[in-house]
């Protein structure tokens, strides 16, 4: 990972099944500049007790009417994965995916995925975090819906093995208001756990992710959608191709804005500078060897005489040559 905030397009769920729709979704992400696309990878049968599987779920009749059917509807086979990455590298992106258990995580390992994301689902699910640590791969994994005492024992999994982790800021509300963002927990994170610290955001739009690049966030992961009125999970919160544009656009001008912590005059504010700050003039006229006070110098533009702070140099000394009103005074015309 570069120093540039690490953009990771999230196509999750919204290509509804669809490979076609997945690799549009590459190309989509890759136009807006994104560094990462990553897919999401679930074994349905183990994913939750039957129960809540096989019950009925009305919410996308046209993609499945139990949550099973859901579920099986989104997932892709080991083929059409490996399609998906060869050409989101292709395309100059690395490819991430979400495994939400063990047998996804073995899955994705004959994949020869180079990292993992966890999503805030998994934070509490320490023997799949062990799994994935004990591949020793960098790692990102959201904070959502968890104390921060789990946070301490999910982080602590991945401590243990040395394996690179970064912890991405979440709130797991969908959409979430801005009012209930907490980024001021970013820094809060990088002091407590020593790790990079990223977000991973869910607001309509994208205001609170330049936030979290303006305080810190190392990556940021987005939902994505080619059309947000499209049924399914999750193309609400997500960006249409226009806004994950612009978004990743915003993101790099907030980069450069931020500069470093080092502050001085730049050759564009000289200009300025030059211009409008105040100098020593004389408010009188001020004739040869006379002791220069305050009560005869003033201070006006240009900037390109003496300053205000410098003014001991010239305040008790004797004017070496007669003054005018209203004159920049220069050092030379001041005696010792």
């Amino acid at each position: 990972m570069t120093s540039a905030c690490y953009v990771i397009a999230e196509a999750g769920l919204n290509h509804n099944g669809d490979l076609e729709i997945a690799k549009r979704l590459i190309a989509v992400a890759s136009e807006a500049g994104a560094d990462c696309v990553k897919f999401q990878k679930r074994h349905v049968a183990t994913l939750a007790v039957s129960e809540i599987l096989d019950a009925k779920d009305d919410r996308f009749p046209s993609l499945g009417t139990t949550y099973r059917e859901l579920r099986e509807r989104h997932e892709f086979s080991l083929g059409q994965f490996q399609e998906l990455k060869i050409l989101t590298e292709e395309a100059g992106m690395d490819f991430l995916c979400t495994p939400f258990d063990r047998e996804s995580v073995d899955f994705l390992e004959e994949l020869a995925v180079g990292a993992y994301k966890v999503a805030s689902h998994s934070n509490t699910n320490l023997p799949l975090l062990r799994h994935i640590a004990s591949l020793g791969k960098p790692t990102f994994m959201s904070a959502g819906a968890c104390t921060l005492e789990e946070l301490d024992d999910a982080v602590d999994v991945f401590k243990s093995t040395g394996t690179y982790l970064t912890v991405l800021h979440c709130v797991s509300s969908y959409p979430t208001p801005a009012e209930e963002e907490n980024l001021s927990s970013i820094g809060m994170l990088r002091e407590r756990y020593e790790v990079p610290v990223g977000y991973s955001g869910h607001e309509i739009g994208y205001v609170p992710t330049l936030a979290a690049v303006a305080l810190g966030a190392v990556a940021v992961e987005r939902h994505f959608t080619l059309d947000k009125t499209t049924v399914g999970f999750d193309h609400r919160i997500s960006l249409e191709p226009e806004e994950l544009g612009s978004m990743v656009r915003d993101i790099r001008t907030v980069e450069a804005s931020l500069g470093s912590s080092h502050k001085e005059v730049s050759e564009r504010e000289l200009i300025t500078r030059n211009k409008y700050k105040v100098s020593m003039v004389t408010s009188r006229p001020v004739p040869e060897g006379t002791v220069i006070t305050e009560e005869m110098v003033t201070y006006r533009n240009p900037g390109t005489g003496i300053h205000p702070r410098d003014a001991a140099t010239v305040l008790g000394k004797r004017a070496a040559v007669d003054i005018a009103e209203d004159t920049l005074i220069e050092t030379s015309m001041v005696r010792g």
